[in-house]
């Protein structure tokens, strides 16, 4: 391409583009027809300098130039309850369903990878001697010991604020450091399942693993699927670093990481739940089988919540992903 041709004979057309959007509202229907026309030849024109002579001082002008006229023509829109509505009941289950193929077998792996080290401590004495002096273990093991106490410490108000904030930073750095070839992923998920084991085994070794069960299920059921839907997701977003399939991979890791982004709104809610639930039901007086109950109930209406809502969801087109007048536009191919 001969840059210098190329710019003579399209200048005019680009100018004429620019006098139109100074021009703004007071454009006749047969302007904004032209106008519309100016913008689809103007990012074609951008493409092929890109392609074939890329210019650092024509390609900026050029890119400024179509993204004034993009936002003229497509306009704004202000977001309103019916996109947090279609966000509830479409994007955010549709995401968590599509994803199941990498949360559902990072929950078996991780929850096999926790009863390991729960069992490997509970055997192993020396290991428990390692981690604290045995005064120490039945201080916190015992009846009203730390292990029962910690879920009655705080005022439930701020326990559950703390619980939430701790969990959904835990999930937010699955969801934005799993770009990173998801090592990030597998490090938020080895230390829950670390915590969770070592818990297991301290308790059962005192014979206390049923009281354990009983102050772990009601809000861990919940917690620890919204963490697995997190780096199942984060896993999937670093595995498409590696293999982005037909699309390009800077178009993959768009439409995946704004799906991981919504993703992240979607469990913080989520999570918000599980942290009332530890504030509040877990250190109260309810019997274990009611306290464990509502904890399966949580974690069952989630469930269906992802299978039904997000199932149909996706089965009728959805990805998750924002709607397609909110995404970026992608240049024009040149032919």
């Amino acid at each position: 391409m001969d840059l210098d041709v190329f710019v003579t004979a399209h200048h005019p057309e680009w100018d004429r583009l620019d006098h139109l959007l100074r021009r703004g509202r007071r454009l006749t229907g047969a302007e904004v027809d032209e106008l519309v026309a100016l913008y689809q030849r103007t990012s074609t024109h951008l493409s092929q300098i890109q392609s074939a002579a890329p210019d650092p001082q024509l390609t900026a002008r050029l890119t400024q130039l179509v993204a004034r006229a993009r936002a003229t023509v497509t306009g704004t829109r202000r977001s309103s309850w019916r996109d947090a509505a279609r966000f509830l009941t479409a994007g955010f289950p549709a995401a968590v369903y599509r994803a199941r193929r990498w949360w559902i077998p990072t929950a078996l792996l991780s929850t096999a990878l926790g009863a390991v080290i729960g069992w490997w401590i509970a055997t192993h004495p020396e290991v428990q001697a390692s981690i604290a002096a045995p005064d120490t273990l039945r201080d916190m093991t015992r009846p009203g010991g730390e292990y029962e106490t910690y879920y009655s410490s705080h005022p439930a108000a701020s326990f559950a604020a703390q619980v939430w904030t701790n969990n959904a930073q835990a999930a937010a750095v699955c969801l934005v450091l799993g770009a990173f070839l998801g090592l990030p992923v597998l490090w938020v998920l080895f230390a829950n399942m670390l915590n969770l084991g070592v818990g297991a085994a301290l308790m059962s070794s005192a014979g206390r693993l049923g009281t354990f069960l009983g102050l772990v299920l009601p809000h861990g059921l919940l917690e620890l699927t919204a963490v697995f839907v997190a780096a199942g997701t984060g896993l999937r977003l670093g595995w498409t670093v590696i293999d982005p399939g037909p699309r390009t991979r800077r178009t993959a890791l768009a439409e995946e990481g704004r799906a991981a982004l919504g993703m992240a709104i979607g469990l913080a809610l989520v999570l918000f739940v599980s942290g009332v639930i530890e504030a509040f039901v877990t250190p109260s007086g309810l019997p274990t089988w009611a306290r464990i109950g509502i904890g399966i109930g949580a974690e069952l209406a989630f469930l269906v919540y992802v299978y039904v809502l997000g199932g149909r969801a996706v089965r009728e087109g959805e990805t998750g992903d924002v709607e397609v007048s909110d995404r970026s536009a992608g240049l024009p191919t040149a032919a």
